[in-house]
Order: structure tokens, then C-alpha cells, then sequence
């Protein structure tokens, strides 16, 4: 059984795809960072110092009473909140990354395209027949 397991996990499909989800992870860090770090920052500047990441909705006090200056402090002390400024985040994040894996599989399906239409080069055994009967036709 273990060396049924062993074939299995060393195939190349196997392989390949945890290689892609090991990177598919750290690039979805990176691009969380990016948003979360750079971007929304920026963009809360230009909309007047807004922080998304402490926008929310307070439905219930928590155990102290509000106001609350972050969502975190709202959290600390029980409220119920509705994060939409994490979702905001979330939302860019999602679209960053699933616009760069379009991008990947446009590159892969135009790579593919281009490998299906060049035909294959003939082999060396059918260039040498091609020769030959040329050479005969000749006669």
C-alpha cells in the first residue's frame, strides 16, 4: 500500500499541483499585503483618510458601551459588528487575484493554441525517404 501511495503522490500531475497551490498561497499573502498595506491606504487617502479595515456596523453593544474606536475595540468588548470595511478588503483581494489567474490561463490556453496549430517537425527517417523519392522520381 505504501508503495501504491508513493507512485501516486510522485506523478507528475501530484506534484505539480501542490507546487501550484504552495505558490497559489504565498502569492495570495502577497496579495493581501499589497492590499491591505498599500493599496486601500491609498485610496483611503484620496477619499479623506478613511481606514477600511475599521469600518463597520455596530448592531449590539458589547459588554462596555460604545462608541468604539476600532473594530477591534468593538470586538474586545463583545459588540456585534458588521466588518464591511474587512469585506471591502476581501473584495479587492479576491479580484486581484483572480484577475492574475486569468491572466495565467490566457498565457497557457494562447502557449497551447500556438503548440496544437505549428505542425510537428517531420522526422528524421521521413526527411531521408522524402529525399529518396525525390531522387527516384528524378530517374
Amino acid at each position: 500500500m505504501f508503495q501504491e501511495f508513493k507512485a501516486f503522490a510522485m506523478r507528475g500531475n501530484v506534484v505539480d499541483m501542490a507546487v501550484g497551490i504552495i505558490i497559489g498561497a504565498a502569492f495570495g499573502a502577497i496579495v493581501a499585503s499589497f492590499v491591505g498595506d498599500v493599496l486601500m491606504p491609498i485610496i483611503g487617502l484620496f477619499l479623506g483618510g478613511v481606514d477600511f479595515s475599521n469600518k463597520f456596523i455596530l448592531l449590539k453593544e458589547g459588554a462596555t458601551a460604545g462608541p468604539y474606536a476600532s473594530l477591534e475595540a468593538a470586538k474586545a468588548a463583545g459588540a456585534v459588528t458588521v466588518a464591511y470595511g474587512v469585506l471591502i478588503n476581501t473584495v479587492v483581494n479576491f479580484a486581484i487575484v483572480a484577475f492574475a489567474l486569468f491572466m495565467v490561463i490566457k498565457g497557457m490556453n494562447v502557449t497551447r493554441k500556438q503548440q496544437a496549430e505549428a505542425p510537428p517537425a517531420p522526422s528524421k527517417e521521413t526527411v531521408l525517404l522524402t529525399e529518396i523519392r525525390d531522387l527516384l522520381a528524378r530517374r
